[in-house]
């Protein structure tokens, strides 16, 4: 049996999450100061579905507008972690803006790996806004008899 830790902050977190297309978005995170003429920076977190078949574990992270290489996943003591940063394009020449409800600036996701993850085959690709991390898992060791001889 595989206990699971209960995180109280994690469930009011979800619980945000769950409510915001009831109250408008909410920033997730904390306005950083705009220079001149430009739009402030929001700290946000992308939102992330995580499945698992009989082979691996598959995070999905919605990165819309992040290019590939503005993505990093590191995996350290068991939590891999997505991070990366949304760019603000500044150039609106013809453009009049009238309401922006898209984030940008920096991110961050962690999330705590199985014990049977294979951290070494951990594999990610980026298409179309969504970043899809594949974790596979490692066959899980069959307990065994051993029968010792007594002397």
């Amino acid at each position: 049996m595989t206990l699971i830790r209960w995180e109280p902050f994690r469930e009011l977190d979800d619980f945000i999450t769950r409510c915001n297309p009831y109250f408008g978005r909410l920033p997730a995170g904390r306005s950083v100061p705009a220079e001149a003429g430009q739009q402030a920076a929001t700290a946000w977190a992308p939102a992330a579905n995580i499945s698992e078949t009989e082979a691996e574990y598959l995070i999905k992270a919605e990165l819309p507008e992040v290019s590939k290489e503005d993505v990093k996943v590191t995996v350290d003591d068991g939590v891999i972690t997505i991070s990366g940063e949304r760019r603000n394009e500044l150039e609106h020449k013809d453009e009049k803006l009238h309401r922006i409800e898209s984030f940008y600036g920096s991110f961050s996701r962690s999330f705590r790996l199985p014990e049977d993850a294979d951290v070494g085959a951990i594999q990610a690709e980026s298409k179309n806004g969504i970043l899809k991390v594949r974790v596979p898992k490692q066959p899980a060791a069959h307990p065994r008899t051993v029968e010792v001889q007594v002397n």
